[in-house]
């Protein structure tokens, strides 16, 4: 596969509904979008998700287009490529940007698996034909307004219901959460606002029989992590701290948590974000697709992952309709009334990319050909 020409866009897409979390609230979605033109003609679509503000990682969307623009598209222009997974020892002389990266590495994986005419799941090592959903829930501005989105999404049909929490926002709402459906999948996202003096008072959370509590400490924190699961029966899920195989290997070994979230692209690209799959398979650990408000592309990407064999846990990979007024994908993304998406068996990734719809959206644009 020959990369005659890359096309960089950033769309902006309205969310249906504010999301609110201990970072902030966002109402707009600022998204780099990478398009791939091979040699024999055939396009491929990579999403960046790298976020407005450097706040859930030190990447943003303009680092994100800077480093691409300059760095990333430089060592794949032109080049030969025969697979995906060859990709990261073409960008390893760059460090970090992993979202970056992603974005045109997943392409390639699209590619790759437009040319073998196979679904990019299967192209992964999918073995799944539907997956289960669960849904992440922003904080709310009232107790009842949070309690109404809760019933909404239980009445979806999600299987997993996960609400985000932060300091002076999360017993109450267990208390009332759990008062009404005791019996639910229920988890919480803390999005690293904790601290290890917070443990006793996380520990008081094992009443509520949570699925999981979703990186309460430190960002870039699995030793502390550690000492904190120990001290709770509650199964700590890591995310934000789990950037490669090494901090997965080195965080399951420590005992610092008992699930993994992993997000393709904080961890570089589906190249690594299998080895992780495979890593926490070896130590028995369950894990799960997390979501980043992706549109249709990024979202065709997760159902792709989650379709491998160790994603036993539902997903944050939820309905198209949740987060927007139109996708920018043919057909959206739609959840059963049972909570699943059915993985998709057509080349590629799946999904028709609506084109006119993205160039109603792009406010920037760049191409580089060979």
């Amino acid at each position: 596969m020959k990369l005659e020409r890359i096309i960089l866009r950033e769309i902006q897409m309205p969310l249906a509904h504010p999301f609110v979390t201990s970072f902030g609230k966002t109402t707009t979605r600022r998204i780099l979008l990478v398009e791939l033109i091979s040699e024999e003609g055939l396009t491929a679509w990579g999403e960046c998700v790298a976020g407005e503000h450097p706040y859930f990682s030190d990447e943003m969307i303009d680092t994100a287009w800077l480093i691409t623009e300059s760095e990333l598209v430089p060592r794949l222009l032109g080049k030969e490529v025969a697979q995906g997974d060859h990709v990261p020892a073409m960008l390893e002389q760059v460090r970090g940007h992993r979202m970056a990266k992603a974005a045109l590495e997943n392409a390639v994986w699209d590619l790759e698996a437009q040319v073998k005419g196979v679904s990019l799941s299967k192209l992964l090592g999918g073995t799944r034909e539907r997956i289960a959903c669960g849904v992440s829930i922003g904080m709310q501005d009232t107790m009842e307004a949070q309690l109404a989105k809760v019933e909404q999404e239980i009445a979806a049909g999600y299987q997993r219901i996960k609400l985000k929490c932060k300091p002076g926002w999360d017993t109450a709402i267990f208390v009332a959460v759990r008062e009404r459906w005791p019996d639910i999948l229920l988890s919480c996202d803390a999005n690293s606002a904790y601290r290890l003096s917070d443990a006793d008072h996380i520990a008081t959370w094992d009443e509520f029989k949570l699925l999981m509590i979703e990186q309460p400490l430190w960002y870039d924190d699995f030793f502390f992590h550690a000492e904190l699961q120990r001290r709770i029966q509650t199964d700590i899920c890591l995310d934000e701290c789990i950037r490669n195989r090494r901090d997965a290997e080195a965080a399951l070994r420590l005992g610092s948590g008992r699930i993994l979230n992993i997000k393709v692209g904080r961890v570089g690209g589906f190249t690594e974000a299998i080895v992780i799959h495979d890593i926490a398979q070896h130590h028995g650990v369950p894990v799960w697709c997390g979501g980043m408000l992706e549109s249709g592309i990024g979202r065709a990407h997760n159902i792709a992952m989650s379709s491998l064999p160790n994603f036993t846990l539902p997903g944050d990979v939820s309905a198209s309709k949740r987060y927007w007024a139109q996708d920018i994908i043919e057909p959206e993304v739609t959840v059963s009334a049972q909570g699943e998406i059915i993985v998709p068996t057509a080349t590629g990734r799946g999904f028709h990319v609506d084109s006119g719809r993205v160039d109603a959206l792009t406010v920037r644009h760049a191409q580089f050909s060979a």
